[in-house]
């Protein structure tokens, strides 16, 4: 299958090299064209532009940071609608607004194109191995012709509703994600002058109530961090939870609903940043605490 991806952040190169492996001719487009190098030594085609990617594939895959970059991606002179479209699927996977993906969805049927979103849950490594948690929002009909793609890049995939139901979901599993590594720093910090030992803190916070899958996974490599001053692998980085988390708190507010445990859990993540750890996986938000308590009892 003719298989086009534009955005190609750490993620975007992750579900690339899937489609690779699964067989699939890939023709990829990023505004910094450098970031594909790992996608072209593979075999995947460079485009001149994102209109160029909608000529030569029958199905387009997105993965792109925020509104502005999708309007520019989709809408510019050279876009991905630009041009004749019609009978194209096109599949955004970005992490944006209800309201985002709805518009979206407008203009591309506006040009006789098919249109589902799928926003993932997942980190590099299970893009790589197909493993991601697909959540669609669009018409029955789209979602099974994107479904025999869709299977191989997940390990799940979901047809909630209409289009905007996949948005809403992937911002309602990261809210509790993002919350989790501050409140895990926080609950560290409290054992800050009992003298308990970091990796016996992790092992039994593991195995508690207070556990998730996500501290199964990380748990070790917080740790790395905590005793040699590691950096782990970044899945998705801390700037990145600040950005999602705007976005919660933006889509609450046009409901007429708060956030309040969100939006304090952006005003750690900014703090964060602020202080230069914005690039770092979310997980180390956890350890940015812990570094903090510790400095507060010099």
């Amino acid at each position: 299958m003719d298989i086009g991806l534009l955005g190609i952040g750490r993620m975007g190169a992750a579900i690339g090299e899937r489609i690779i492996d699964q067989g699939h001719r890939l023709t990829v487009w990023n505004r910094s064209a450098d970031k594909a190098r790992r996608l072209t030594e593979r075999g995947a085609t460079l485009a001149a532009s994102p209109a160029a990617v909608a000529g030569s594939a029958e199905i387009v895959l997105t993965i792109l940071t925020d509104a502005a970059a999708i309007e520019a991606v989709y809408d510019g002179p050279q876009g991905l609608l630009a041009g004749d479209v019609g009978g194209r699927l096109f599949i955004d996977m970005s992490t944006v607004s209800p309201a985002t993906t709805v518009a979206l969805a407008g203009r591309v049927r506006a040009k006789g194109a098919a249109f589902l979103e799928c926003p993932v849950g997942g980190t590099v490594g299970p893009a790589r191995d197909g493993k991601l948690l697909g959540m669609a929002g669009g018409s029955a009909e789209d979602f099974a012709r994107a479904k025999p793609l869709l299977d191989q890049l997940c390990r799940r995939v979901d047809l909630l509703g209409p289009n905007g139901t996949g948005s809403a979901m992937k911002l309602a599993i990261n809210l509790p994600l993002v919350v989790y590594w501050e409140a895990l720093g926080e609950a560290m910090s409290l054992c800050r002058d009992a003298g308990i030992d970091a990796a016996k803190m992790i092992e039994i916070l593991t195995e508690s109530s207070g556990g998730t899958n996500a501290i199964k996974t990380r748990g070790p490599k917080i740790l790395a961090a905590l005793k040699e001053g590691a950096k782990p692998e970044v899945g998705f980085d801390i700037d990145g939870l600040a950005k999602d988390l705007r976005t919660m708190v933006s889509v609450a507010k046009s409901m007429g609903i708060e956030l309040p445990v969100a939006a304090r859990a952006l005003d750690c993540c900014a703090e964060a940043s602020k202080a230069g750890w914005g690039n770092r996986d979310g997980s180390s938000l956890a350890v940015y605490r812990v570094e903090r308590a510790k400095a507060a009892k010099r």
